[in-house]
């Protein structure tokens, strides 16, 4: 494709201009760049004045539409009020390499399929999985588990460990070109105008979390193929949330950090998961009731109980579907 046009949408909150300006700063040197779409999720500061460039629009709310929202808000305008050939999606704290739109665009010429049957993502190394699969790990081992309740499979401890053991699951070596992943983060993929024709936009009421991965799987369910790219690198310039956690025994991460984020990302996680992973509901109810009993006695050892609960609140509103924006009293 010649002269390609790409739009960058990205989404900002909170007061994140320590970010956002540096992302800005390097999608406007790529020549490529036709537009940039900010969309401003009731940021604390007055986004439309700092980013001001004839390519930037900023698109303000006065809520906080969440990233599902958020999102949905910037890919629609991209979608139908620009003329570009390819929409880029960032957080606001993704800092793409110097290189990593060139690399891209390359690949797209080079990886078969209509414009409507690919993507492609940036490699973000903070993400271990990632890393894993772009080394030539089978991406089954970490997304998609059948059955699976929060990560959790009876029947896969004692493979997993002696995998884990013996260094099965740590492959070496070098990057491989490209290689397929089922679903990705919004920050970092490349789509063509022609797929959001056809898998349309972000579901709002997921508001955060999981939210992107819902998205993105429709490339895949729709029979075609997301391509991690290693050459395209993003850097995460923000640290994420709970990377920094601590494990000790007789105690879990969910309980111990709970928040508004952990109930959004358990209830959406147990939404999607239930409509694109169960083959056997006898098997998923199993893994369920024995992770929820361990996590049950997790809370009473670390007096978590209050956690538990709230936790036990997100699974159900999951399974059946009660989404949109929480209130309050479930966090």
């Amino acid at each position: 494709m010649l002269n390609p046009k790409v739009c960058v949408v990205i989404v900002t909150y909170g007061n994140r201009w320590l970010f956002l300006s540096a992302v800005l700063q390097r999608v406007l040197s790529f020549t490529q760049i036709q537009n940039v779409v900010v969309v401003d999720n009731a940021s604390e500061y007055n986004v439309k004045q700092h980013a001001s460039d004839i390519k930037v629009t900023v698109l303000t709310n006065s809520i906080n539409l969440g990233s599902a929202g958020g999102y949905k808000q910037g890919i629609a305008y991209a979608h139908t009020q620009t003329t570009c050939d390819f929409i880029w999606l960032l957080d606001d704290d993704n800092l793409p390499d110097t290189t990593a739109l060139d690399i891209l665009l390359n690949k797209w010429t080079e990886i078969p399929g209509a414009n409507d049957k690919k993507a492609l993502f940036c490699l973000r190394e903070d993400r271990a999985a990632h890393i894993q699969i772009a080394k030539g790990s089978d991406w089954h081992r970490y997304y998609l588990v059948p059955n699976n309740f929060l990560g959790f499979h009876l029947l896969r401890i004692l493979t997993n460990q002696y995998k884990k053991l013996t260094g099965q699951y740590k492959i070496q070596g070098s990057y491989k070109d490209s290689v397929v992943i089922p679903y990705v983060p919004y920050g970092g993929l490349l789509m063509h105008r022609e797929t959001v024709s056809k898998i349309g936009y972000p579901e709002e009421r997921l508001f955060l979390y999981v939210d992107d991965s819902e998205y993105t799987y429709r490339v895949t369910q729709q029979s075609g193929k997301i391509w991690l790219v290693p050459a395209a690198r993003v850097v995460d310039i923000d640290t994420s949330q709970g990377i920094n956690y601590k494990k000790q025994p007789l105690h879990s991460q969910l309980l111990d950090e709970w928040s508004f984020r952990t109930y959004y990302h358990i209830r959406n996680r147990i939404y999607f998961y239930s409509r694109v992973a169960i083959t056997n509901k006898f098997m998923f109810a199993v893994n369920k009731v024995i992770f929820m009993a361990y996590l049950y006695l997790i809370s009473l050892l670390s007096g978590r109980q209050k956690e538990f609960e709230k936790l036990a609140v997100a699974v159900n509103d999951g399974l059946h579907g009660k989404l949109g924006k929480a209130g309050t009293e479930k966090f």
